[in-house]
């Protein structure tokens, strides 16, 4: 299924960072697939050196997409980290580890924020852009009744009032601009693998990357700066 993406002016560029992983190359093969975006742009540390940790990598990826010249219309910023070898999600306070959460944040939130400072200026003034990082429903604070997963959920909540207070300040310059994070769902990728079962099906990259571009499709101005999941409704802060 083609994910119809006609509200995005025509003749604009799509960019995902973190095209190499399961959400990403999802969503990539997607936007090719639309035909609205030219050219669609795909950048990830695997195969460009894109890094979240180093901001010299962010300027050069957010260089490198300038110099094209085509109207920035749609960013999608694809990447998270939950766990890897070692580092798993604690499920209780004696488990936190200094190390293991500035990792998290520093993947999860501080390189996101970099990514903002470098790209949002390259947001045309006019006319329907979206910038979207991937977030989680578990960096809800509200919605938080289960407790655990500490260093991802505040890492996650962070970015979420990082894209929240960017989005206010996009919206100075940039009326039409949409800025905003996503909650995907439970996505059959390498990050949710440990955690789907049978009580907590997962989605296939693909069908998830066509729900996500269609609430992006959907979305307006009213929605800046909000977290929105993969219906289109918006999740408490």
């Amino acid at each position: 299924m083609t994910v119809s993406l006609q509200s995005f002016p025509a003749g604009g560029m799509a960019v995902v960072l973190g095209a190499s992983g399961g959400i990403g190359a999802a969503l990539h093969a997607a936007l090719i697939a639309s035909g609205q975006f030219q050219p669609v742009l795909g950048l990830s540390r695997r195969v460009d050196g894109l890094d979240l940790a180093d901001e010299a990598s962010i300027a050069r990826a957010a260089a490198t997409v300038g110099a094209v010249g085509a109207p920035i219309r749609l960013v999608l910023l694809a990447t998270g980290l939950l766990h890897d070898g070692p580092m798993q999600p604690e499920k209780t306070w004696r488990q936190l580890d200094g190390a293991q959460l500035t990792r998290s944040f520093a993947v999860n939130a501080i390189g996101p924020a970099l990514v903002l400072k470098h790209f949002l200026p390259l947001l045309p003034r006019q006319g329907k852009t979206v910038f979207a990082a991937l977030s989680a429903k578990v960096g809800s604070i509200g919605d938080n009744q289960l407790g655990g997963w500490y260093g991802y959920r505040a890492a996650k909540a962070a970015l979420n009032q990082l894209v929240h207070t960017a989005a206010i300040e996009l919206r100075r310059s940039r009326p039409e601009a949409i800025c905003v994070t996503l909650h995907p769902g439970t996505v059959a990728t390498a990050l949710s693998a440990p955690f789907s079962g049978p009580g907590h099906a997962a989605w296939p990259a693909e069908a998830a990357a066509e729900r996500l571009l269609a609430v992006l499709e959907g979305a307006q101005a009213g929605d800046n700066g909000k977290m929105l999941d993969h219906t289109g409704l918006p999740l408490p802060w």
